[in-house]
């Protein structure tokens, strides 16, 4: 089983959230749907620019923890090394909302 560590965006250079979860696809559509509430609902924050996978929950959450200490410019470069267009990585998966 993988084990995803992710940033959701609002937009290029906008509000990010880092996650940790077991089904990346299925935490992308709870973000954009809201169902969560709180920061990421009230932030718009829904466009997936970035993700790892790891072989355990364990490696995952601590990746999630290391990156959620960083300053906003190194999420940022992180985020550009990979994805420097800012496109929505989850956006050819077919997920309403």
């Amino acid at each position: 089983m993988a084990f995803f560590t992710y940033i959701v965006a609002s937009r290029r250079n906008g509000t990010l959230y880092t996650g940790s979860t077991d089904n990346l696809e299925a935490r992308v559509h709870q973000h954009r749907n809201g169902r969560f509430g709180g920061f990421t609902a009230r932030h718009g924050v829904a466009i997936l620019v970035w993700y790892e996978v790891h072989g355990s929950r364990h490696a995952a959450f601590v990746r999630e923890r290391q990156i959620k200490e960083w300053k906003r410019v190194w999420k940022l470069e992180l985020i550009e090394k990979s994805n420097p267009e800012w496109a929505d990585l989850s956006a050819n998966w077919g997920l309403p909302g």
